[in-house]
């Protein structure tokens, strides 16, 4: 068990007579790392532009609301008479009349 441990911390695996079948392992062992490497580093990426898009995503909620706060305030009666009560234009104390015309055939 100690010399095989040691055969293979000296690297007598891949300088033997029948080393190719172990230098092909090797060859394919190191393609599968790099390609999961390759495919975490893709993955992190598509994490952090995930987060990137949720926070954009957050934001534009906010200004969402944040513009349809402020149109709703915009709409309000009260708010309107100030705006043009220094063009002297008041609320009308009679209510609006209805008019309906009738159809002539």
């Amino acid at each position: 068990m100690r010399k095989a441990i040691y055969d293979i911390l000296k690297g007598k695996l891949l300088l033997e007579d029948k080393a190719t079948k172990n230098w092909r392992m090797l060859f394919f062992l190191f393609f599968l790392a790099l390609v999961m490497i390759f495919s975490s580093h893709r993955a992190e990426r598509k994490v952090h532009e995930i987060a990137l898009k949720n926070t954009q995503a957050q934001e534009l909620r906010a200004r969402f609301v944040e513009g349809r706060s402020q149109l709703m305030r915009l709409q309000m009666e009260s708010d309107i008479q100030k705006k043009l009560k220094p063009f002297g234009i008041k609320k009308s104390k009679t209510p609006p009349i209805k008019i309906t015309a009738k159809k002539i055939n």
